[in-house]
């Protein structure tokens, strides 16, 4: 692959909620830059960027794509994010390996969730955003509509560059604001155009537009300003360069409209990126720190010593574990060594690949911007930092992102348990936003992510990659128990069959603890006159705790109790350690039973991020779930909804929200605290613990 000029390089990084037509606009790139000879289709099953068999059975991108080609000179390296919440980490991630943010919004529905959420996020790591409004040729397509809306959700004033000709059924082209010409399309797909002179019936509303233009971007240069007051002529090289200024300063935001499927308005696109779009020269310094720890900054250019960010791991079947980063500064060499500043080890890089869908393409060397693979590195992952071997600058961590959905994890077939944690090991270097863990408490394998759909791809890929299958069920709620009022009770153990007996007695008092506090248990010697000798008091402890394993209602661990050995006798010979934790075990249990013992359910903090018009709706869901409002806030034309919910409630809630929102919701949770169990609830659960455990006998 020939080398191209660091200022000719253009990253792009495609972000909006699912079905604004991401993909789509990566494939239509592809096809008018004639990097390949066929208009892919995410519907069709020919897409490009969505091979893999997840994608094309969902129709939609499951995980980042990328693809690379030439237009106008420069090089374009594309990276196609998810829209889908589930994955929503993937595009977090990518608004990092970026220069250029382009949000596609469609003309029909508008700014939706993840849109403005992707663009609130990236206000601080994207050079320059550009926005696409996408199916202008759709039915109940509103091009000023979009624009007020763009304006009104995300708090930006659009800077129109195209605007359509016609709407619906009768969109026909787009006219550049910039040649002020009609560009009129064959609408066969192939992206042929005839350039001709605005129609008359939009000459008015294109010279508007055109003011609009040219006003935005003189007011971001004094020149431009001064002759644009005097109402000089201003060139259109003038506006381009000055376009370009305010792009990267941000105080533009252009917009560009059109039809992806049908590649129309496609090459006008490209060319304002290739013309006004950001180069990796223009990316202001990578924030990190240095080998002492101490914060750095790291200039973007070719000069500057090298360093990378991975952001992304794929499982390559053929290749192993491929590591996809962006070149911040500096050149990276094949064959060449450099140091992983995050783990502190050095690493032995191989073959240098750009990719294009499931295809790559070496390229020797990678140079500042490049967006690249490396092959089968073994101690890098996501989120690691690369740098010159030894330099040890690291860059500021990726973002994490808190699972919001858990599943039990089983092996369909006994002989796949070894089988299995590979696999799994494998989804995990590929994939941050999965965790795998076994519950202590349950003795489960679970596995959390970030939704129903994430969990079942990933498990579908694990299937067509690995040969292993699982069951799914859903995880055991972590209930604790505890008790409610003070109590004493006695621990007795005796027992004499022949030669040296076992004896140990003793007398303890529970009382309940503050569960706010946060101090789940306390033990107090209480002791005197040597009733018990002292070496024998942390058995009796020992015998407590061990006993707080499994609580006398439903089997759960017993917490936020205080024990006090107040009393207690013993044998000169046939106490002995054990008989005192026999004891102390004994003791405990028949107290935690007269002490009025209860179930506790872990509640949980949950955000909940709808659309305004799904507020009401959201709220008495929650409400139905034994959900606590704590408060709600409105961004844009969203509502974010604050509140504690019993975990129990919200193992399911991803599909229930899709189902109310259409899809449009988003939510996090994270543990808050333990509450009690309503009685009616609770007596459900201890009676279904008991029919275990008859099962179990």
């Amino acid at each position: 692959m020939k080398e191209f000029e660091r200022g000719n390089v253009r990253t792009v990084g495609l972000f909006a909620h699912g079905g604004a037509g991401k993909t789509s606009l990566a494939e239509a790139m592809l096809f008018s830059s004639g990097a390949v000879t066929r208009l892919g289709k995410v519907d069709e099953g020919t897409s490009v960027l969505d091979f893999e068999p997840e994608e094309k059975k969902r129709v939609s991108s499951v995980s980042t794509g990328f693809c690379h080609f030439e237009h106008a000179k420069c090089l374009f390296e594309v990276i196609d994010t998810p829209g889908d919440p589930n994955f929503v980490a993937e595009a977090r991630n990518a608004t990092r390996a970026v220069d250029i943010g382009m949000f596609v919004v469609d003309a029909i529905d508008g700014v939706k969730v993840l849109t403005d959420k992707l663009w609130k996020e990236s206000e601080d790591c994207l050079q320059a955003r550009f926005i696409f409004v996408s199916k202008v040729d759709r039915e109940r397509a509103n091009f000023e509509e979009t624009l007020s809306n763009i304006q009104t959700v995300l708090g930006v004033q659009p800077c129109p560059i195209t605007i359509p000709i016609g709407l619906e059924s009768a969109f026909k082209g787009v006219v550049d604001l910039l040649k002020m010409k009609a560009l009129v399309y064959e609408m066969d797909g192939s992206g042929k155009y005839n350039e001709q002179d605005v129609p008359a019936d939009m000459a008015e509303a294109a010279e508007d537009a055109r003011r609009q233009l040219v006003e935005a971007v003189a007011e971001s240069n004094d020149e431009l300003l001064e002759k644009y007051l005097e109402e000089q002529e201003i060139s259109p090289q003038e506006i381009t360069d000055a376009l370009r200024e305010g792009v990267k300063s941000g105080s533009i935001v252009p917009v560009l409209t059109g039809s992806s499927i049908r590649n129309v308005g496609i090459k006008p696109l490209l060319d304002v990126i290739a013309n006004a779009g950001p180069s990796p020269l223009d990316r202001a310094p990578a924030k990190g720190v240095d080998k002492d720890g101490k914060e750095t900054e790291r200039a973007s250019a070719e000069d500057a010593p090298f360093s990378a960010l991975v952001f992304k791991t794929i499982s390559d079947p053929f290749r192993g574990k491929l590591s996809v980063m962006r070149i911040m500064s500096g050149k990276l060499h094949g064959d060449s060594n450099v140091f992983n500043s995050t783990k502190e080890s050095k690493e032995r890089i191989g073959q240098l690949l750009m990719i294009t869908g499931e295809n790559t393409e070496s390229i020797n060397p990678a140079g500042v911007g490049d967006i690249v693979a490396v092959a089968k590195l073994k101690e890098t992952t996501t989120g690691d930092t690369l740098s010159a071997e030894a330099d040890g600058f690291q860059l500021s961590a990726l973002p994490k992102a808190s699972p919001v959905i858990s599943f039990a994890l089983t092996p369909k077939s006994k002989g796949d348990e070894d089988k299995l944690m590979t696999a799994l090991n494998r989804l995990l270097e590929e994939d941050v936003t999965l965790n795998v863990r076994r519950d202590e408490q349950t003795g489960e394998f679970i596995i959390e992510g970030m939704g129903q759909v994430h969990i079942e791809t990933t498990l579908e890929k694990m299937k067509r990659k690995s040969g292993v299958e699982v069951n799914l069920s859903a995880p055991k709620v972590p209930y604790l128990e505890t008790i409610r009022k003070t109590v004493k009770a006695e621990g007795k153990y005796r027992k004499q069959a022949g030669g040296r007996g076992q004896y140990g007695w003793c007398w303890i008092e529970l009382s309940p603890l503050d569960i706010s506090a946060g101090v789940e248990f306390e033990f107090e010697d209480a002791i005197k006159g040597g009733a018990i000798p002292n070496t024998y008091i942390p058995s009796v402890e020992k015998g407590v705790i061990d006993r707080m394993k499994k609580g006398v209602l439903a089997g759960y661990p017993v917490k936020y109790v205080k024990v006090k050995l107040y009393d207690g006798k013993y044998h000169d010979v046939d106490s002995s350690d054990m008989a005192f934790q026999i004891a102390g075990s004994l003791g405990f249990k028949n107290g935690a039973e007269q002490a009025s013992p209860t179930l506790l359910e872990p509640i949980m903090l949950s955000e909940v991020t709808v659309p305004s018009d799904s507020a009401g709706d959201v709220i008495g869901d929650l409400n139905r779930r034994r959900g606590r409002l704590l408060g709600t806030d409105s961004v844009g034309a969203n509502q974010i909804i604050k509140a504690n919910v019993p975990l129990a409630e919200m193992l399911r809630y991803s599909p229930d929200l899709d189902s109310i929102t259409s899809g449009r919701g988003m939510f996090t949770m994270e543990f808050d605290h333990y509450e009690e169990v309503p009685a009616n609830i609770q007596e459900k659960i201890v009676a279904e613990s008991k029919m275990v455990e008859d099962e179990e006998v």
